[in-house]
């Protein structure tokens, strides 16, 4: 390792935080990785301490340095990509948090989203400016609910004596000593307080929840000088140069650079992001419309579709915690390939709702076609299954929105590991399926964005070159046969909402 350099990519997650270390060859050398506590106040309502993020982001940034005896020399750039949404508010002369963090998936905001944005007239003049739904999900509501629940929030924050930021700005802010207050354009357009078209915070939205434009970070390229770090105990002046917001990142690492090209995310929920490059496409099929991250120099604001499953591992961890009828998840794969098909099951896990392109909260999960000769087996494979369906609805949403098919689709997340779910995905979707070796694409698509804005690689052509072989699937089903699978799920889908 002597005279080498590298990138780290700071990858800051719903429920843990890593440190990752990537040489020039975009390979991951070693990663460190930390848990920290998941607050839930009142049902439906989800914080985190945001000291504890840091600490535990800082914490696996020192580990990694000191494991490999790396320098300031050692290392070109950081990058940090973060779970989206979840919103900080903070006072910048004592550094010290207002209040918990409110995370993405804190729901708390539901009626107030409602007051505010119920008008069809609001709705659609949010939907145009920022290519969101409105909801609770995103970053607006839980600012206001922040300023109007916590006590004098408001006032400091008229008065200039308070900052916002997601998890980025934070972690940015408090890593160059409080020099800079900084987001990029992926984490601006997850605020619905941005407009993507204009880029920049938009003042009618800010009017609408009633935030100060005082509070709000300066938006700067995903790929380019931040500030350099400056923490008691880190190596000083390392530039953080690439952040990001998680999925973008991990459309980023997947090498999805170009117009038509789109990867899923297989993890608790799923995540399908289709960029379509210059153009922002409004979607008439329930996607949601972001910003894509673009590599350093790029004149041009880059847009994705969006679409978001809300269970997709988590229905395998409930077939293991809840049903008890495996003991891990890898134990689906042989489970499912061990009978000929589901028996006619289909699961819907609509636990929480249907998402995207469905849109229905209300929706309860159900399985349906049991037989007495129905056993853990086909429920093994009929749930693999539903998250396939999920992701083909999803897809043919974006093919329906961006007028264009999808040539492949590439996959990552925990759930990619697994052979069958990959095969009967490419069979449904009649695409080509790409599974990079690795899979940690989201980590890796921060240390692009930092690498490229530094010097350590050249282009995205060099990035293309780095990627390992990728395990392919093709469909092997007859088109016939996967027609009626799908006709299948839309029924069983149907019967629930």
């Amino acid at each position: 390792m002597a005279g080498e350099k590298y990138v780290i990519a700071l990858d800051q997650g719903t429920t843990s935080s890593r440190a990752v270390l990537v040489d020039r060859r975009g390979r991951m050398v070693d990663a460190v990785q930390r848990p920290f506590q998941q607050i839930f106040p009142k049902p439906g309502w989800v914080e985190h301490n945001p000291q504890e993020i840091l600490f535990s982001q800082i914490g696996c940034l020192t580990e990694l340095i000191t494991r490999h005896g790396l320098t300031a020399r050692d290392i070109t750039a950081i990058g940090i990509d973060n779970q989206r949404e979840t919103t900080i508010v903070w006072d910048p002369v004592t550094g010290a948090p207002v209040t918990n963090a409110i995370v993405w998936q804190c729901r708390r905001t539901a009626e107030m989203v409602e007051r505010i944005c119920g008008a069809p007239e609001v709705s659609a003049m949010i939907r145009k400016k920022t290519g969101l739904l409105p909801d609770p999900y995103f970053s607006a509501s839980k600012l206001a609910w922040i300023l109007d629940n916590v006590a004098g929030a408001r006032e400091r924050a008229e008065a200039g004596e308070l900052l916002f930021g997601t998890v980025d700005t934070w972690l940015v802010w408090v890593l160059t000593g409080g020099l800079v207050h900084a987001t990029d354009p992926t984490n601006a357009s997850r605020t619905m307080l941005y407009n993507i078209h204009e880029g920049c915070w938009d003042e009618e939205l800010l009017d609408l929840f009633g935030i100060p434009a005082c509070l709000m970070p300066e938006v700067r390229p995903s790929s380019g000088l931040f500030g350099e770090t400056s923490y008691p105990g880190l190596p000083a002046g390392i530039p953080i140069m690439g952040v990001a917001g998680d999925q973008q990142a991990a459309l980023f690492g997947q090498c999805c650079f170009d117009a038509g090209q789109a990867k899923n995310t297989y993890g608790t929920g799923c995540f399908m992001l289709m960029h379509t490059g210059a153009e922002a496409r409004e979607s008439t099929h329930g996607l949601v419309t972001t910003i894509a991250a673009a590599p350093a120099g790029e004149k041009n604001t880059q847009y994705a579709l969006e679409g978001s499953v809300f269970v997709a591992g988590a229905l395998v961890q409930w077939l293991r915690d809840e049903l008890g009828i495996i003991r891990t998840a890898a134990e689906t794969e042989a489970l499912a390939t061990s009978v000929p098909d589901t028996g006619g099951v289909y699961i819907v896990p609509a636990f929480t709702g249907l998402g995207a392109p469905w849109w229905k909260p209300e929706a309860r999960g159900a399985i349906l076609g049991l037989t007495r000769g129905t056993g853990r087996a086909q429920l093994a494979r009929a749930a693999l299954e539903a998250l396939a369906y999920q992701v083909a609805d999803l897809a043919a949403a974006m093919e329906a929105d961006a007028g264009a098919p999808i040539e492949a689709l590439n996959a990552d997340g925990g759930a990619a590991a697994n052979d069958f779910l990959m095969q009967f995905q490419a069979d449904v979707l009649g695409r080509e399926l790409r599974r990079p070796r690795n899979t940690e694409t989201t980590s890796l698509g921060a240390a692009y964005l930092a690498g490229l804005a530094s010097g350590f690689w050249s282009g995205t052509e060099e990035l293309r070159g780095l990627r390992e072989t990728d395990d392919v699937f093709r469909r092997a089903m007859e088109p016939a046969r996967a027609d009626a699978l799908l006709a299948g799920w839309h029924d069983a889908v149907l019967r629930i909402i």
